[in-house]
């Protein structure tokens, strides 16, 4: 069975680039716009990979980030922080969180495809 992205983001154009790029790696993909679509989306269908933008709406990357690593039923997701937010202090806080990865915008996708390949074990 195909691993799941679940890509969470409230940019148009980053959330197609990353739909298509998880796609041609051979994910199985779904989108949320907002923190609240992205917890919804999770408890429908656990992802095995969340791609996590830090500044979305109604609910931020790390309050949704907190939320999934309190829920004992979701600690095997894991979560990549993308964001334009680079400074080391942000760093920190995703990765006290419970982040497994924090990239920066704007980030290399090839890059981006390989780490999410080791992540899931489909390297």
């Amino acid at each position: 069975m195909k691993k799941s992205v679940l890509v969470v983001d409230d940019e148009p154009n980053i959330v197609l680039s990353l739909e298509f790029l998880m796609k041609q790696a051979g994910f199985d993909v779904r989108v949320a716009h907002d923190g609240d679509e992205a917890l919804a989306a999770v408890k429908e269908r656990i992802p095995d990979l969340i791609l996590l933008d830090l500044m979305i709406p109604k609910r931020d990357g790390y309050d949704v980030c907190q939320r999934i690593r309190s829920n004992p039923d979701w600690k095997d997701i894991r979560v990549i922080m993308l964001t334009a937010k680079g400074r080391e202090i942000d760093r920190e806080k995703g990765m006290a969180l419970g982040a497994d990865e924090y990239v920066t915008k704007p980030f290399s996708t090839r890059e981006l495809t390989e780490r999410v390949k080791e992540l899931l074990g489909a390297g």
